[in-house]
C-alpha cells in the first residue's frame, strides 16, 4: 500500500503544495489514522512544485527538511518506508546536488515518468536523480506509461514492434507498458485499475521480451535530437 503527501486543500477549491514540516507531519499522522495501518510507502509528492523557484542551496535545505520528516515518520511507525515522486525531476536533482552526499537523507524509492513518450531531457534527469539519491533500479517506480490514456490519437500512429524481441505478438498498449520498464529502467510501473480487461492485458505484457539494442538506439537518437535542438 502506497500513498503521497505534499498537496493540501487551499482557497477556492484548489490544491496548494507545501513542504512545510508541520503540514507534512500532520498529513502523515492523518493518513495512518485514516487507513488504519501504516502505509508500506509514503511518497513526497512532486516536491519540485515548492523547489522550482528557489536558489539551489535554499531548495536543498527545504528538501532536506521534508526528507527528515519522512525519515522520522518511518522511525515512529507512521509508514514503513518513504520515497520521492516527481513529474519534473530537474528541480529535485538541482536540490539534491546542492545538498551533497551527506546533506540529504536518501529515500528508499523513487517514482517518475516512464515510457516511450518521455522526452530525452527528462529521461536523463531521472537517471541522474536516481544516481544522486543512490536508488537502484529495483526501487524505481515508473508512472504514466501512456502519457495519459491509451485512447489518445498518438497510440494509433506509433509502431512499437521494432522495440520488441523477435517473435513477440502483442497490442500497442502491451508493448508500450513493457517498454516503460526500460525507458528508463525501473522495477515496477504504476497504472490505473479501473478497467479489468486493460489491466489483464498489461499483466500478460510483463512476460514480453524487449530488444535492448533498439531501446538503446532509441535513447541515443533522442539524445542526438535534443543536442541538435539545443545547438
Amino acid at each position: 500500500m502506497s500513498t503521497k503527501v505534499g498537496f493540501f486543500p487551499g482557497a477556492g477549491g484548489r490544491n496548494d503544495h507545501s513542504l512545510e514540516p508541520g503540514r507534512l507531519q500532520e498529513a502523515l499522522e492523518t493518513t495512518a489514522a485514516t487507513l488504519g495501518q501504516a502505509p508500506d510507502v509514503v511518497f513526497l509528492h512532486n516536491p519540485e512544485r515548492s523547489l522550482g523557484d528557489l536558489e539551489p542551496a535554499h531548495a536543498a535545505d527545504r528538501l532536506a527538511a521534508a526528507a527528515g520528516v519522512l525519515t522520522d515518520a518511518v522511525a515512529a511507525g507512521l509508514c514503513r518506508s518513504w520515497g520521492i515522486s516527481t513529474w519534473n525531476p530537474q528541480p529535485v536533482l538541482a536540490a539534491a546536488i546542492a545538498a551533497g552526499p551527506r546533506g540529504l537523507v536518501r529515500p528508499w524509492c523513487l517514482m517518475h515518468r516512464a515510457g516511450i513518450l518521455v522526452p530525452a531531457r527528462v529521461l536523463d534527469a531521472i537517471d541522474d536523480l536516481a544516481g544522486c539519491l543512490e536508488v537502484e533500479t529495483e526501487r524505481r517506480w515508473g508512472m504514466s506509461p501512456f502519457g495519459g490514456d491509451t485512447g489518445d490519437s498518438v497510440w494509433g500512429t506509433l509502431a512499437l514492434r521494432p522495440f520488441m524481441a523477435a517473435g513477440e505478438e502483442c497490442s500497442t498498449a502491451a508493448a508500450a507498458f513493457r517498454l516503460a520498464f526500460a525507458l528508463p529502467p525501473v522495477g515496477r510501473v504504476a497504472v490505473g485499475t479501473n478497467r479489468p480487461e486493460h489491466l489483464a492485458d498489461l499483466v500478460r505484457a510483463l512476460d514480453l521480451g524487449v530488444d535492448g539494442h533498439n531501446v538503446e538506439r532509441y535513447r541515443d537518437m533522442l539524445a542526438r535530437r535534443q543536442a541538435h535542438a539545443a545547438g
